[in-house]
């Protein structure tokens, strides 16, 4: 068993440089924290597995294909596996918590 502080681990992302920080890696599942500046731009590309995110704060809107979902605070959002996705229209610094199944490779 493994326990997680989300704070914690958010407060650990903030001190890095790099926008994603994997904290779990399993053979099914990957997880990690993933900051993205209010402003910014999201430069994903698709991934090989499917992808939950859950918004921990921020404001805006996650694009999956053509289709676009407001990513806000609560927020639970689903991308299947080789979707082209980004978020867009962020208003608010976006810190999300990010499970990937199985682990993204």
């Amino acid at each position: 068993m493994r326990s997680f502080d989300l704070q914690y681990l958010i407060s650990q992302a903030a001190g890095q440089d790099e926008r994603y920080l994997e904290f779990l890696r399993v053979p099914s599942l990957s997880m990690g924290v993933y900051t993205l500046p209010a402003g910014g731009e999201d430069l994903q590309s698709p991934h090989n597995q499917d992808e939950v995110y859950y918004v921990v704060r921020g404001k805006a809107v996650l694009q999956v294909e053509q289709e676009q979902q407001p990513a806000l605070p609560g927020s639970l959002l689903f991308v299947p596996a080789h979707a082209a996705h980004k978020f867009v229209n962020i208003e608010e610094e976006l810190q999300l918590l990010v499970f990937f199944a199985p682990a993204e490779g």
